[in-house]
Order: structure tokens, then sequence, then C-alpha cells
């Protein structure tokens, strides 16, 4: 048995470079560039400060800063008036939400600078990946024997407060924001879990979360399987050994684990396909929407497997995000291997980070991921071809059906 582990810097909980990172939901990755959770897009952005629509009337935005400006008055003497410059990054903030995109947030200057720290520093966090859901911010997946697993979290909550505090409307940077601290700290979240008829109340003590990348394995049964939890910058290379072992091993059915995982690097995911794909096939789309070409991602053409059989199940669930969804995505629809589990999270959208000037940055989703057959992944996510659900009282009997089901697939093919 291997298993590999590696310390990322991981923004808050993980922002997973998430739905992370950025994505935040962020997700694992760390990285603004080419990370499938969020960021790496190669649209060029320009920016045209002189160019103004012509086709709009801004009086009725002039008429209500003049009237704000002349005749508003405090009432509590704890409040200020807001500077220009405040206002004018209000008025931004307010355009960037009209569009509903929890992926699409402006970052004033101070923000903006605690975003970049997030994303490129090391902090203390519990180990997890958050995403929004019917406009809530919701638990993607918590890490391998990170704090926030060994707390008990789970894929699906949803996170109704932070240390006391409503989440309501709250962005999913913010969340990350909050939750992420200095190690040794504590954090207490009140999560929503379904079945449950009372919130939950859940302590954290944050940490330096280390994250194990893969682990391999050969059952008594004849079974391999490969149990992958993140899309880091080595997790490719890590893969291809497991995959040589498994050959070397003489094992012709493979049991690959996707289940909480949130993603991380498209290159990572790309690699990994290609493994299994010969080379010029779609592994996956971004999608611009007539607004640039489309950037289409296929496979390298290792395809290792052209001379040794091989029958393939990939676990999936709510946690299995982003690059986990475009690999698991391509594997299925390209006949590579059946799907076993839950309808995974539906985290398949692109997002870039450009600077508005004066240290104001704004993170806009550019495209969305498309899985070969032109679906999009953030359309409800991918369907199992084998619908299996792991329910609570299956985790607390450490039962498995998921597993089970996916075993029982192999040995019958």
């Amino acid at each position: 048995m291997h298993i590999h582990k590696k310390t990322l810097a991981i923004a808050a909980i993980l922002l997973a470079l998430g739905a992370f990172f950025v994505g935040l939901s962020t997700g694992i990755g760390e990285k603004i560039a080419r990370a499938a959770t969020d960021a790496g897009s190669s649209l060029n952005i320009t920016l045209n400060p002189d160019s103004q629509p012509t086709d709009l009337e801004f009086g009725q935005f002039w008429r209500a800063w003049h009237v704000l400006d002349q005749n508003f008055i405090q009432t509590h003497s704890s409040s200020s008036i807001p500077t220009n410059e405040e206002r004018v990054y209000g008025a931004i903030a307010g355009l960037t939400d009209s569009f509903g995109d929890p992926y699409t947030v402006f970052f004033p200057p101070v923000e903006a600078k605690t975003f970049q720290e997030n994303i490129q520093g090391e902090f203390g966090g519990v180990g997890m990946e958050l995403g929004t859901k019917d406009g809530k911010i919701v638990v993607v997946a918590p890490l391998k024997d990170s704090p926030a697993e060994r707390a008990g979290i789970m894929s699906g909550d949803y996170v109704a407060a932070i240390d006391g505090k409503s989440t309501e409307g709250l962005a999913v940077d913010d969340a990350v924001g909050m939750i992420r601290g200095l190690k040794g700290t504590t954090v207490k979240l009140t999560l929503i879990r379904e079945g449950n008829t009372e919130p939950l109340v859940i302590s954290v003590v944050r940490d330096t979360i280390h994250i194990p990348i893969i682990k391999n394995y050969m059952r008594g049964d004849g079974i391999y399987v490969i149990e992958l939890y993140s899309f880091s910058a080595n997790s490719a290379e890590l893969f291809r050994t497991a995959l040589r072992e498994f050959m070397q091993s003489g094992a012709t059915k493979l049991l690959f684990d996707l289940r909480g995982n949130p993603g991380g690097y498209l290159e990572a995911a790309v690699q990994m396909a290609s493994f299994f794909l010969p080379v010029g096939d779609v592994i996956v789309t971004e999608d611009y929407k007539g607004k640039q070409d489309n950037n289409y991602h296929r496979s390298l053409g290792y395809n290792v497997f052209t001379t040794k059989k091989l029958t393939m199940a990939i676990l999936v669930d709510q946690g299995s995000a982003s690059a986990s969804e475009i690999l698991a995505g391509a594997l299925q629809q390209h006949n590579k291997a059946v799907l076993v589990g839950t309808r995974t999270f539906g985290k398949g959208s692109v997002q870039q980070l450009v600077d508005l000037g004066g240290g104001a940055q704004l993170k806009i989703t550019v495209a969305r991921w498309l899985t070969p057959n032109g679906s999009s992944i953030s359309d409800g996510g991918l369907t199992p071809d084998i619908a299996v659900e792991r329910t609570i009282e299956d985790y607390k009997a450490e039962k498995d059906p998921q597993k089970e089901a996916a075993v029982n697939y192999l040995l019958a093919h």
C-alpha cells in the first residue's frame, strides 16, 4: 500500500481551488492560473476605460449620488459617511452582484490583497472545499484526514453560520476568509445537514493542512484500487506510478475512487485521462459561448491499455467536483469506465482575475466546462451509471454500499 502526502498552501479551508479558489470554493492547487476549479482561463481581457455604453442613461445613478450626498444623515454614532472611493467600490460591487454568479466577485484593494495572500501563503485552515448551492454556502468536500473530516463535517453540509454570524447572502470568498485563521485557534460552524431536524454546531481547531494525494493497493479479490484525493501539481506523476504498479500486478479490474475529491489543476486531469484515451480525443472544452474561440483540451495519447484488458469503475459523490468531474466525465463518455455512486457537485466554470487599477480586482466567470458530449458540468454535475447512496447511518456503521456496488460490477465483468 502506498500513501503519498503533500503540504500545500490552502486558502482558508483549502480554498481547494473551488468552490475554493480562485474558486474559492475555492479548490486545491493554490494558483490562479490553470486551475480546473475556477481559475485558468486563457482569455485575453482588454480593459478600455474610455469606452462607455452609449445606449444607457446614467442620470438615475448620479441623481441618487447627489441626493445621498446632500441629504443623508447619520443616526448611529458608530457609522460613518462613505468616502467617494468607497461609494464607487460599492457601485462596482452592486454591478457585480447583479449578475447572480457566486464565483464572480469584486475585490476592493484591501480584500484583493487578502485574497492574494489566501491563495499564495501558508496559514491555518480546517481542510474543506466550499461552494454554493441554491444560494447557500455548502461543503463540497472535507479533505481526507483534515480537521474538518475528523470533526465530522460531511459533503453536502450547508454552512448556516460561522462563529455565530449568519452566512445568508455571503460570498464564498468571504466565508473562506472568516474560516481561515491562525493554527491552533478554533472556529465554530453551524451546519444544516439533510435528515437532521436541528442544526449541528461543530467547533474545529485550525491546523496546517496536510493533503494526502493518492493511495493505491490490491484487494484480496484481485481488484486494484486507486484513491485520489486531490489534483495537485504532482498528482499526475503519482497516478502514473500507481498505474504502473497496477499493470505490473497482473490485475485487469480497476476501482478508481474520486469521492470527496474537490478538484485542482486542470493539467493533472488532462494528463490522467490521457493514460486511457487515444491522441486527440476531447477531454473537456472551455466554452466561451461565442465571446472567443472555444479551447479544446485533448488527450495526449498515452493510451497505455491498448494491449491490456481493462475494466474500470469510478466512484463519485457530491464531493467530487471540478477536475474530478472533468476526468470522470471524459472516461465515462468515452466508454472507458462506469460511474458508481451519486451525482457529482457540478463545479464547471472558469474564472479569471482582472486588475481594475488602484489595487482593486475582479474575479469573473469567463467560460464553462463541457464534457466530451457537450454537456455543461455546471448543469447538475455528472449522473452515475450505477446510482448508490451512502447514508449517514452507513458512515456511522462504517459501511460502504457504493464501494460494494462497484466491486460487484467489476467482479461480474
